[in-house]
């Protein structure tokens, strides 16, 4: 099958590249609202690059949408209405109105889409999705999500990231409820700036927390910052009635103990999401391939992607009124 990829930045390169070395896939176009990068990285990967997106819709049978994220929604737009299946990088669009009348329009036309939420794909969270499933966890008691990047993005990516809830931590929003399969029931957020001013320009923060109540009532804590000295961490901590587990801690993991037999810093820690996520990428396309193709439903659909950004929402409301906010807040 012609896969065609729109954006080829940081992370549409690198789907590029999966798509080629997968058997399914006989052509990748390319395509980008930067045609002369377009053109490059198509000629440095000898793939082809198409200006028209309406040219890339009619010679493609499965579309990758990896652009920047205030394009998503037009873009995803566009290949439902050509009834082309997508994988669309999230969020579909940082505005809620927007969101729910394109999740509404995927309905109405039927067309396959897989949100890219990445850790859907992760051996780690599937592991605890499992172990949640047959009851080997017990009573979920309380939780705990992680997500530090080594390093700021730049400023341009600041300014249309839609902010720390909207941008990082939709992904553990969605990874909960793939895990634990409950909903968030309600939340409580704090941010502020701690070391990186330029946030402050975009009413954003480098740092903040969030405290979580799912609709079983367990217990949890999402904590965010937008610099660790010692990599990119990301994880999930659980703690039940029969067991207490933990995503993402292997012997890449940034952190340092500092007890006497603890384990030491590895040399080279995950240095950014492509390094920690390089397994669940690649299973997620392949995933998308086979939705693509009918051979099965998406396991990361457009509804999931709404929910994700209701919470990020009801965290933004939160921050602002200092309250907590019970998701029926948000239609």
């Amino acid at each position: 099958m012609r896969v065609g990829v729109t954006g080829v930045g940081r992370i549409g390169r690198p789907h590029a590249e999966r798509l080629a070395a997968n058997p399914d896939v006989s052509a990748v176009v390319l395509h980008d609202i930067n045609t002369t990068l377009a053109s490059a990285v198509a000629a440095d990967l000898n793939m082809q690059a198409v200006a028209d997106l309406d040219a890339l819709l009619s010679s493609v049978d499965a579309l990758v949408i990896a652009a920047i994220t205030t394009a998503h929604a037009d873009l995803l737009s566009a290949a439902v209405e050509a009834h082309v299946p997508v994988m669309c990088e999230k969020p579909i669009s940082h505005d809620l109105e927007r969101a729910r009348d394109i999740v509404c329009r995927v309905h109405a036309l039927n067309v396959p889409v897989l949100m890219g939420f990445q850790r859907r794909f992760d051996a780690g969270y599937r592991a605890a999705r499992d172990l949640v499933a047959s009851g080997g966890l017990g009573t979920l008691y309380t939780f705990r999500t992680v997500g530090h990047d080594p390093e700021p993005a730049s400023e341009t990516y600041i300014a249309g990231s839609g902010g720390m809830f909207r941008d990082f931590g939709v992904h553990d929003f969605d990874a909960l409820r793939f895990v634990t399969n409950q909903e968030i029931a309600r939340v409580y957020a704090d941010a502020t700036v701690r070391a990186f001013s330029v946030y402050e320009r975009y009413d954003d923060a480098d740092t903040a927390v969030a405290t979580l109540t799912l609709s079983d009532g367990a217990l949890g804590l999402a904590s965010y910052t937008r610099h660790d000295p010692l990599g990119y961490d990301v994880r999930m901590e659980l703690f039940g009635s029969r067991d207490s587990v933990v995503v993402g801690w292997d012997d890449q993991a940034p952190l340092r103990s500092l007890e006497p037999n603890g384990p030491p810093l590895h040399p080279t820690p995950h240095a950014a999401f492509h390094d920690r996520f390089a397994d669940a990428y690649a299973a997620e396309i392949a995933t998308f391939l086979d939705v693509a193709r009918g051979r099965m439903s998406s396991p990361s659909t457009v509804d999931d992607a709404l929910e994700a950004l209701r919470v990020a929402v009801a965290c933004n409301l939160s921050l602002r009124e200092r309250r907590p906010v019970d998701l029926s807040e948000i239609p």
